[in-house]
């Protein structure tokens, strides 16, 4: 039985970490894989989660014993697509099997190191009437699976079906049951790949990794802002570079926009990798405060990459595009911008400068245009690399439509 002790008594020994061999997984994870972690990796079907999974166990092969239990491939299906991967570790062992209780005894008779379920949604338990995939199977099977790797210390990695909202399907529980809630993200059309942590017991839910997808799986992208601006236009109107933070990295994505005369009796707006609301609201902003008029014009909005953007520094890089497409004028090639804009028009001051200047000049760009406020709070500037400082949107188009 458990008994009541002081925190002082509680020994804060590092947790050892297993090394998945893609340091883009570890970055998300805080550091590799904990021991006795039960962790959920969701995403649309088809963006990567099963090869993911699959290819993390080739590295851990080597060293580590894994199960990989699969209730919607046979074992024949599961071969060829490890052939198709290059996995091939003796290590790895498959199991094709839906009933939990089952799958629980092989781990007690195994002992892997780790253990992969794919996916949660195909267990089921036995003595409960309800089909696979229900609310009450998904969550008393994570629960029977939670209590088997708490109890052998072994670490599991659940795959997570989302439905047509981008949810995890099945019970918001689940969420709560598990360390770690992983999501993949990304257009199947287009090679890059992101993940990212919304919830992660033993480290930051900010950082993302960056994969790419090729015709032998997964390939960590260790350079995203390079990888994001390859082929990017010059000296063409309606696109502006940016600077992000995503947890401790810095990326420098596309922002492109393009205004054009509405053949419609209502303008069309259209956003993606950025939210729309927010799209109309810096819309008004221009209108208002800049006398840029976008009323009778359609306004597209894209970001190259497949990269989402949530963070309000980007607001400037997506009003010059939009006004760079209106009055069809470029922003030079070595410019990069960021800043939020205010309802007033002003731009308000944004976090990591410094961070976001490094990697830009890193980058082989020699002009930023940032807000006024930024300049303060600035340690160094690297060589050939020119600060403009703005306090309105009306200042930031004459800086960057040169």
């Amino acid at each position: 039985m458990n008994r009541v002790m002081p925190i002082s008594q509680i020994s804060t020994s590092e947790e050892e970490r297993y090394k998945t061999g893609f340091s883009e997984l570890d970055r998300v994870l805080g550091g590799g894989i904990v021991k006795g972690s039960l962790n959920l990796l969701s995403g649309d079907p088809g963006i990567g989660k099963s090869t993911l999974l699959l290819q993390i166990c080739q590295s851990l092969g080597k060293e580590r014993k894994v199960l990989y239990v699969s209730g919607e491939e046979s074992a024949r299906q599961i071969k060829l697509r490890a052939l198709r991967l290059g996995v091939d570790s003796e290590n790895l062992l498959i199991l094709t099997e839906t009933d939990v209780q089952i799958v629980t005894e092989q781990i007690h008779t195994e002992k892997p190191d780790l253990v992969i379920i794919d996916s949660i949604q195909t267990m089921n338990l036995t003595e409960l009437n309800s089909s696979p995939g229900s609310v009450t199977q998904v969550r008393e099977c994570t629960n029977f699976l939670l209590r088997c790797c708490k109890t052998l210390d072994i670490p599991v990695f659940l795959v997570g079906h989302v439905n047509k909202d981008g949810a995890v399907a099945g019970p918001k529980v689940l969420e709560h049951i598990v360390d770690a809630v992983l999501y993949f993200e990304g257009d199947r059309q287009m090679s890059f790949r992101i993940l990212r942590a919304v919830k992660n017991r033993y480290g930051s839910t900010n950082e993302i990794g960056v994969f790419d997808m090729n015709e032998d799986g997964l390939h960590q992208v260790e350079n995203p802002s390079e990888a994001m601006l390859a082929g990017r236009p010059l000296h063409v109107s309606g696109t502006c570079v940016t600077c992000v933070i995503e947890g401790s990295r810095p990326i420098l994505a596309e922002i492109q926009g393009l205004a054009t005369t509405t053949g419609f009796g209502n303008p069309r707006r259209m956003s993606t990798g950025f939210d729309y609301n927010r799209m109309n609201l810096l819309l008004a902003v221009l209108e208002k405060r800049g006398g840029y008029y976008f009323s009778n014009l359609d306004a597209y909005l894209n970001v190259i990459g497949g990269l989402r953007l949530d963070e309000p520094s980007s607001d400037l890089a997506v009003a010059l595009a939009l006004v760079s497409s209106l009055k069809d004028t470029p922003i030079r090639e070595d410019t990069i911008v960021f800043g939020e804009i205010g309802l007033a028009g002003e731009l308000r001051a944004v976090s990591q400068a410094q961070a976001r200047i490094m990697e830009a000049a890193r980058l082989g760009f020699t002009r930023c245009i940032l807000p006024q406020h930024n300049l303060k709070g600035l340690r160094s500037v690297p060589e050939n690399m020119e600060l403009i400082g703005i306090r309105s949107v009306r200042e930031a188009v004459s800086a960057a439509c040169v």
